[in-house]
């Protein structure tokens, strides 16, 4: 019988690079991972342990943060959210809301399945709007994907850097099936930190302090996404809670065995591993078009797009474009007249304004 994902503590060795589509021929691997001969667990245990060294505390923190209570609007959104999917395993929140606390926006939610891992590209993006007392609309935008490919992505397993670079920032764990995949959840986002962590040794200074080596991070992931953010959006991230990520930092590195001296608030690690630099430039390379076919296949396949992006223009245009069916059924053809519908009202206020 396969072991528990929360009792599979080896990191696998893998070297080749693909593409994220299903195994290959022969059941070579998953395509979009970097694999080899898997490692067996006990080659990274302690001879009278049954996990990692150092493992626990990181862990335990971990839990603790996804434990901490939200508002009674998350929690609902979340439990709708797995009625709907019979096969829901645990729902993920994360995200600026929150880091704000505010229903206002979009509620980010990660809903992993307990089905076996996608073939092909993920996660499977939607929108929903619930009503909710006191709050009226909320807002939500799901993410989803099977626990067993979340489990590989937070490892750093799979090419993609969104799932670690996601879930390294503060989650709540605010729905779960049962106790065996909250604990899977649980340890896999331990494991995003810890993957962050070291990406962040990899690619940060030579010395400095743990915002310094963040900051370095989420720049490089902003770029391999291609996400367009603006200059100093990572600080949106670390700001709110620095104390979080200087402890997170080194709790990670000490699991993971990155040798670091500290000195007047410095921190400088030890001799940077070359395969690690090795592992990012794969993910630089892989990630603009990866994110290039997910944009694309989210135009087809976004459940609520139209509604989404109906919103997303009101908010930040001022400008109402009514939601009509066929505009529903077909977001991507609607798009040219909806651009052009906006282009006007603001056109027509900008005359009437002078």
């Amino acid at each position: 019988m396969t072991a528990p994902f929360s009792t599979r503590t080896a990191r696998s060795r893998r070297t080749m690079l693909e593409l994220l589509l299903p195994a290959g021929p022969g059941g070579a691997g998953p395509i979009g991972s970097e694999h080899g001969p898997p490692v067996p667990d006990h080659a990274c245990r302690s001879p009278d342990a049954t996990v990692m060294p150092a493992r626990a505390p990181l862990d335990a923190v971990i839990a603790a943060e996804l434990d901490t209570p939200v508002a009674p609007w998350v929690t609902d959104a979340a439990a709708r959210l797995a009625a709907e999917d019979g096969r829901a395993a645990v729902v993920l929140f994360y995200g600026s809301n929150l880091r704000s606390g505010s229903a206002e926006g979009v509620l980010d939610f990660y809903l992993l399945t307990r089905t076996s891992a996608e073939r092909g590209l993920w996660p499977r993006v939607s929108y929903r709007e619930y009503a909710m007392p006191d709050v009226g609309t909320v807002r939500v935008k799901v993410a989803a994907m099977s626990l067993a490919r979340f489990v590989q992505a937070a490892r750093g397993e799979r090419l993609d850097t969104t799932v670690w670079a996601r879930f390294a920032q503060p989650a709540r764990l605010i729905w779960h099936r049962d106790d065996a995949a909250r604990a899977t959840a649980t340890a896999a986002v331990a494991d995003a930190v810890a993957t962050a962590a070291r990406f962040a040794a990899a690619l940060g200074p030579a010395s400095g302090t743990a915002h310094d080596y963040w900051r370095a991070l989420f720049r490089a992931t902003y770029r391999a996404e291609l996400r367009v953010e603006r200059p100093g959006r990572e600080g949106a991230i670390l700001d709110p809670d620095p104390a979080r990520w200087d402890r997170m930092l080194r709790l990670a590195w000490t699991r993971e065995r990155v040798a670091f001296v500290e000195s007047g608030g410095s921190l400088t690690p030890g001799r940077r591993e070359a395969r690690q630099v090795k592992r990012w430039r794969r993910r630089r390379l892989a990630g603009r078009p990866l994110n290039v076919a997910r944009l694309v296949r989210a135009a087809f396949t976004f459940d609520g797009a139209a509604r989404y992006g109906l919103w997303k223009v009101e908010r930040h245009t001022g400008v109402r474009v009514p939601l009509t069916p066929w505009r529903e059924r077909h977001p991507v053809l609607a798009a040219p007249a909806v651009f052009w519908a906006v282009w006007r009202a603001r056109r027509r206020a900008t005359v009437d304004a002078a």
